[in-house]
């Protein structure tokens, strides 16, 4: 048997930060990840990535976990347009006195760094093996894994995505929202460089993001489509799929080119109505999921982990137990400020995704002017720029 104050099941980057906060804080923390990890870097490069914002790359500085250079892309300018319309806004980090606005990254890049942290820490990483119900008692919580081992924890943390397990286990009720839209993603290549600005086009169908890579004329695609839209692209051949693509870019960075498979995951809200349950917490997509249109998934986990790492870091501990009273109330606190937050970020991505569905001319046109209006007010597109990277 295997005692630890915390245990965390899933180790992708939320999870791992929060190994990371908990380690430095000198908490005794051990991460359960199902898929076999040994910390390497990927040799070649994969399709997720995220658009980690300047709050979070700081706390991951911070914590010892932030990425190489070489396989990250500072983003330094944003713009979005309404499709066959005049609206559009542009951003720039320069306008709003800041470094940069965020960085694009593969997710496995930013997992494999944060693991490396972790080992560093004294973090004790199982990877590759499954966990079975926990058995929650007073005092603490035990754990079996298809290993054999048994771990007894004072608190379980569920980080295990979207579809957790152990959310579903203890039959947490979830609402959920299917946007009837699949998020199709690749690496592409384009003739003319993309000069370190992340590009968003709204379609009729959805929108398309254009996220910028390391290499000045590579980029990740996100492109949100009604499913048999999103299935009929992927089966496309090569050049047709790169004509149409070229076509949704307004042919903004010239030709483009797939240079990677392509693959599309079905586009889904959810929310955990309860985040604690007896010496159970969710964090970051076990918690809620939301629509990906503004890049903000990966960072809205971030504040999770950071402000669960604070509540349970200023917890006093006796014979190295924490109260049961003061965890619990700690807890409350985390569910209550992150339920909030997430419960905005939710709101704003629905309005977003409402806004920009309708075909209606009327409508159209009144977005065009919202935009262009937006566009030229630089205190409210400054005071956007200043909240969204906040580790909020």
């Amino acid at each position: 048997m295997k005692r630890t104050q915390v245990l965390i099941v899933g180790g992708g980057m939320v999870g791992l930060a929060l190994a990371c906060a908990l380690a430095q804080a000198g908490r005794e923390v051990v991460v359960v990840e199902r898929q076999a990890r040994d910390g390497e870097f990927p040799r070649e490069p994969t399709l997720r990535v995220s658009a980690i914002n300047l709050g979070a790359q700081r706390w991951l500085s911070e914590l010892g976990g932030w990425v190489p250079t070489d396989r990250s892309c500072q983003y330094h300018g944003m713009e979005v347009w309404d499709a066959d319309s005049f609206g559009r806004i542009a951003f720039s980090a320069a306008s709003a006195d800041l470094p940069h606005l965020g960085t694009i990254v593969e997710n496995a890049v930013v997992e494999a760094s944060l693991w490396q942290a972790a080992e560093k820490l004294g973090v004790t990483l199982v990877s590759g093996v499954q966990v079975s119900a926990p058995e929650f008692h007073e005092q603490d919580v035990t754990v079996q894994l298809d290993n054999g081992d048994l771990i007894l924890a004072q608190l379980l943390v569920a980080a295990d995505g979207a579809n957790s397990a152990l959310r579903a286990q203890v039959a947490t009720p979830v609402i959920h929202r299917d946007y009837e839209q699949h998020g199709l993603v690749a690496t592409i290549r384009s003739t003319e460089p993309h000069e370190g600005v992340a590009r968003q086009v709204f379609l009729p169908g959805g929108p398309l993001a254009l996220l910028p890579l390391a290499d000045p004329h590579s980029l990740s695609i996100v492109w949100s489509l009604p499913v048999n839209a999103a299935k009929d692209l992927c089966a496309l051949e090569a050049s047709e799929f790169n004509r149409q693509l070229t076509v949704a870019s307004d042919n903004r960075l010239g030709l483009l080119e797939c240079i990677s498979e392509r693959v599309s995951f079905p586009l889904t809200m959810r929310y955990a109505q309860e985040w604690i349950y007896q010496r159970q917490v969710l964090v970051g997509d076990a918690a809620h999921t939301i629509h990906p249109l503004a890049g903000q998934g990966v960072n809205l986990g971030f504040a999770d982990a950071h402000l669960l790492a604070e509540v349970l870091n200023g917890l006093g501990t006796l014979n190295g137990q924490w109260d049961q009273q003061q965890l619990q109330r700690q807890l409350r606190h985390y569910q209550r400020a992150r339920k909030t937050a997430a419960l905005r970020h939710i709101a704003t991505m629905e309005s977003f995704h409402q806004l920009f569905r309708p075909t209606n001319p009327l409508l159209k046109l009144a977005r065009g002017v919202g935009l262009k209006v937006a566009d030229q007010l630089n205190p409210l597109k400054d005071f956007f720029l200043q909240q969204a990277n906040k580790l909020d």
